[in-house]
Formats: structure tokens, sequence, C-alpha cells
């Protein structure tokens, strides 16, 4: 029993980065599927309608950064599960809004834009997409799983108790390492 109550407190997992080392996960993961969903899209475009493989790389690359931020970017230790992946669905379906919508206004602008010229309008719209994505997961998605880091409670020390009345001090309690 002394053994139990001289034990040090279980830690239960590392707490959860802050804004700014999450922010630069979220660029190192999000940005480097970003990139490949980019070239991923200008492939399989020759294929397709562009707002078909725009569609289909979207929700692709949203699955697998969603994993990576639960592991990763936000530091849950867990996998995402569905739940995560509905909720973080909706900033997907903005990301995509915002990407077709700048892709549209550069084919107003230009009829027959180069790879280069639509890759530099689609990195830049999934940037600034990326950001407010940032956001929405942070502030409200995988915010129930941030843990406040609070230090460890003192450990109690409990003396024995004697059954021997002693004038001097039945049970002494010390509190504090």
């Amino acid at each position: 029993m002394n053994a139990q109550l001289a034990s040090q407190p279980e830690t239960v997992g590392e707490a959860a980065p802050g804004p700014f080392a999450s922010f630069v996960r979220f660029v190192i993961c999000g940005g480097g599927v970003g990139v490949l969903a980019g070239g991923a899209v200008t492939l399989l475009a020759g294929v397709v309608p562009w707002v078909l493989a725009n569609a289909v790389i979207t929700v692709v690359s949203t699955v697998l950064c969603t994993e990576l931020h639960a592991l990763f970017t936000f530091g849950t230790g867990k996998r995402a599960g569905w739940g995560r992946h509905w909720q973080s669905a909706g900033s997907a379906t903005a990301a995509y809004a915002v990407t077709s919508l700048a892709m549209f206004a550069l084919h107003l602008v230009q009829s027959a834009p180069g790879a280069l010229t639509e890759q530099a309008v689609y990195l830049s719209a999934s940037g600034l997409a990326g950001v407010g994505r940032f956001l929405v997961l942070r502030l409200f998605v995988f915010t129930a799983d941030r843990a406040v880091a609070q230090p460890p409670l003192a450990p109690v020390t409990v003396a024995p108790l004697s059954l021997a009345r002693t004038p001097r001090s039945p049970l002494v309690l010390t509190v504090g390492a």
C-alpha cells in the first residue's frame, strides 16, 4: 500500500502544440499535400473535366490532410475518425469553392492559360483557403482534443496510522514532496 501512495502521478499524453507550432505543422502537411494535389489536378484534368478533377483531388487530399492534422498538426495522438472527417469537410468544401472560383476567373481573363499559370493561380487560391481551413480546424474541429497543460498534483505522503494512542501525534500528514 505504501508503494501505491508514494508513486508518482501518471502522465496522460503530452500537451498539444501551441498556435505557431500548429501553423508550421499545418503548412508542412497541408502545403506538401497541396503541392502534390496541384500536380494531380493538372494530370487528371487531361482526362476528365477540370471541375471533376479538382473535386476528386480535393476529397482525397482532404481525407489525407485530416488524418495528418489529427496525428501531427494538432497533436491529438489518435486518428481523426469519421466525425472529424465530416466536420473538416465543410472547410474543404469552402476550399474547393475558392480554388474553383479562382480557376474560373483565370479562364475568364485568359481563354487558354498555360499549365504554369494554372498552377500559380491554383496554388495561390489553395494557400488562401488553407489559412481559413487552419483557423476552422484549430478553433472548432480539433479544439476538444487539445490538452491544457497543467502541472501535476503534488503527491501526498501519509504516515502509517498507529492504533496505539500516543500523546505526540496519532496521524501525520505531509503535503508536498
